[in-house]
């Protein structure tokens, strides 16, 4: 089984100020964890190019990208700092970063429907799912999953997407661009009532949105995603599926108080393979998405990345 690993030392010198949860650290942890196992040998390295500007658009509004695309521009010449909205930050770097990370979503695309991976993980940051089709939100710039998504429907031909999120927040840009378009279906699991405070009711008849109250425990997540996700994706069929692969939902993580422990991303990484080998030939994408405990995140990437190359105990 061949596993593919995008990344890019870009995606590092992004940073939003010192104490923010969404800090270049994660991915050194992250790092770290996969050379202490040994997974990186495993792994086929591929660095992560820039998105295209027509990249950009298939998810979000030509004016929004135009926009962003000036303002982060200048703060690259100028070596300054902005607040985008309440939450995200952009520094002299964080353009180059956001091209990276969504450049690494289209690229995984292209490998894994190429035949040249089975499957792939972009090990990149800023994370996605929070920006809509024209807003910043919640650490996101570019929507990277969403932007695959419609490379591969809009692209590269496919019929029938799906995306999967796990994230402790409610990935409520990604539904914000894929609701109503009968070629996507989006399930996701997410605490609620928590940031952002959306996705009890969903936008699209194409949304399977499981809220799941706080303190939530593995196994009755493992419940409510046989009940609910499966039977969907099962009806769906997709080609390909896409994950926002978010680990905060972890029970050591402080931005949430769910209690997933890394058995449990295992089991859902295994669930999703098994519905991509009947319907997608296997073809997974997934995109790192939040996950602020260090360690945490560390293992849990790891177990996740594991299960989806096939070295999993």
């Amino acid at each position: 089984m061949s596993t593919a690993y995008f990344s890019h030392p870009d995606c590092r010198r992004h940073d939003m100020g010192a104490g923010h949860p969404e800090c270049p650290q994660r991915l050194d942890a992250i790092e770290d964890w996969l050379l202490a196992s040994g997974l990186d040998i495993g792994l086929e390295r591929i660095e992560a190019p820039p998105a295209r500007l027509e990249d950009l658009e298939l998810a979000h509004s030509v004016s929004y990208v135009a926009e962003l695309k000036y303002a982060l521009e200048q703060l690259q010449a100028s070596g300054e700092s902005r607040a985008m909205d309440p939450d995200t930050f952009a520094g002299p770097h964080t353009w180059k970063a956001a091209l990276r990370a969504a450049g690494a979503a289209v690229a995984a695309t292209d490998l894994v429907l190429d035949g040249g991976a089975e499957n792939a993980f972009c090990g990149v940051r800023p994370p996605g799912h929070h920006a809509t089709r024209s807003e910043t939100m919640g650490f996101c710039f570019f929507n990277n999953v969403a932007i695959a998504a419609r490379h591969a429907l809009d692209v590269r031909g496919l019929k029938r997407v799906a995306v999967v999120d796990f994230d402790v927040h409610h990935g409520n840009g990604t539904e914000d661009i894929l609701a109503g378009d009968e070629r996507a279906l989006m399930v996701s699991i997410f605490q609620h009532p928590l940031y952002p405070y959306s996705g009890g009711v969903p936008m699209g008849t194409n949304m399977v949105n499981v809220p799941i109250p706080p303190y939530t425990k593995g196994g009755e997540v493992r419940e409510m995603i046989e009940a609910m996700w499966l039977p969907a994706l099962e009806r769906f069929k997709p080609e390909m599926i896409f994950v926002s692969a978010g680990f905060d939902a972890h029970r050591d993580d402080e931005l949430g108080q769910l209690g997933l422990v890394e058995a449990d991303y295992a089991w859902i990484t295994q669930r999703i393979m098994d519905v991509a080998r009947r319907h997608a030939k296997g073809r997974i994408v997934s995109c790192l998405e939040g996950g602020y405990s260090l360690p945490a995140l560390a293992r849990s990437v790891g177990v996740h990345l594991q299960v989806l190359s096939g070295t999993a105990a």
